[in-house]
């Protein structure tokens, strides 16, 4: 059974008081939210803060607000609360998708938007049990100077598994931080490293308090998500696409992400460049997949094998274009994700 190692806990009422605990605990203290990730690390000894501070009460937090010009998401509504929001339904989707489709119904009532978008980097040779990891010395994130995935790297290679950044940086969410020293906004596309190890430009002392989207009239978008199982797995591949279609059906605007298959989620910038101006015609959905599927070079370090995802990379990008052309994909997603969306 693994226990969870001694903490200090902190619980405060108000997003100023909890940057404050934040300022003066330093590197030492974790902001907890649902905690599906941080105490599951917490307990392979992962992640060792000494203290932890609760966002439970700061319903700042919890806000959510829609106006003329977008959409304003609390970084603690829940992932529950996302998929289960009908102004998501129509240009953001691929949002409502994917949170949709994390874990299990029980622990989507229990995880956060931001707490997804921090999700920490995963690896076969991360994720273990302590004993199991010191038994061949650790690896390169965490206690260890070897990546064991490829030897010779100097870098960690551990993959991005988060489902809502791709969506969001498809749909160009920015996130908004605060703490003692002010607050800042920045784009979710750069918000991440390709580095297993320092794979989000957060600072100790900030917080994530909230995703900005804005108004994405005449845009469609879908979110498709490999995994073993149609439920509980993370991804080992997914692909977010947004477009806005003309009245005739040409595409004017483009967005294709990767996730799963590097440290941060990829834009797949010449498959966007190609399909502005075109209509998706099969030659053209069949060109935009290959083009996506070249940022895909996944490693041997989640499930399946590594050659064969990355061949899936161009089907998945096949997928999402056809249903944001207005194909019905439903026995598609039943074959690849064994998941059916209600929506």
């Amino acid at each position: 059974m693994m226990r969870l190692p001694f903490f200090d806990f902190r619980a405060p009422r108000t997003l100023e008081e909890a940057a404050q605990i934040l300022a003066c605990e330093g590197p030492d203290a974790m902001p907890l939210a649902g905690g599906t990730d941080l105490l599951p690390n917490m307990k392979r000894r992962q992640q060792v803060p000494k203290t932890l501070v609760s966002l439970r009460y700061v319903e700042a937090l919890r806000q959510h607000q829609l106006g003329p010009t977008g959409l304003r998401l609390g970084a603690c509504l829940t992932l529950a609360e996302i998929a289960d929001d009908p102004r998501l339904r129509n240009g953001m989707k691929a949002l409502q998708q994917a949170a949709s489709q994390v874990a299990t119904s029980q622990i989507r009532n229990q995880a956060t938007l931001g707490g997804n978008i921090c999700l920490d980097t995963r690896c076969n040779y991360y994720d273990q049990n302590y004993e199991w990891r010191k038994s061949i010395g650790f690896c390169l994130k965490k206690d260890g100077v070897t990546c064991w995935v490829a030897p010779a790297s100097r870098k960690c290679l551990a993959v991005s598994s988060t489902d809502t950044a791709p969506a969001l940086i498809a749909l160009g969410a920015r996130v908004r931080f605060a703490s003692q020293g002010g607050g800042r906004e920045v784009p979710l596309s750069a918000l991440y490293d390709n580095d297993g190890i320092q794979y989000i430009r957060k600072k100790p002392d900030e917080l994530l308090t909230e995703v900005l989207l804005d108004s994405l009239p005449g845009w469609k978008s879908t979110y498709w998500k490999l995994r073993r199982r149609g439920s509980i797995d993370f991804p080992v591949l997914s692909v977010a696409a947004a477009a806005r279609f003309s009245k005739q059906g040409v595409v004017e605007g483009a967005r294709i992400v990767v996730g799963s298959v590097a440290s941060r989620p990829l834009l797949a910038e010449e498959a966007e460049k190609f399909l502005v101006g075109r209509s998706l015609t099969r030659d053209v959905i069949a060109e935009a997949a290959l083009l996506g599927a070249r940022l895909a070079k996944p490693l041997d370090n989640t499930d399946f094998d590594m050659s064969w995802r990355k061949k899936v990379t161009a089907q998945f990008v096949t997928c999402a274009l056809q249903e944001l052309r207005g194909d019905d994909m439903q026995t598609e997603r039943l074959r690849w994700t064994h998941h059916v969306l209600p929506f």
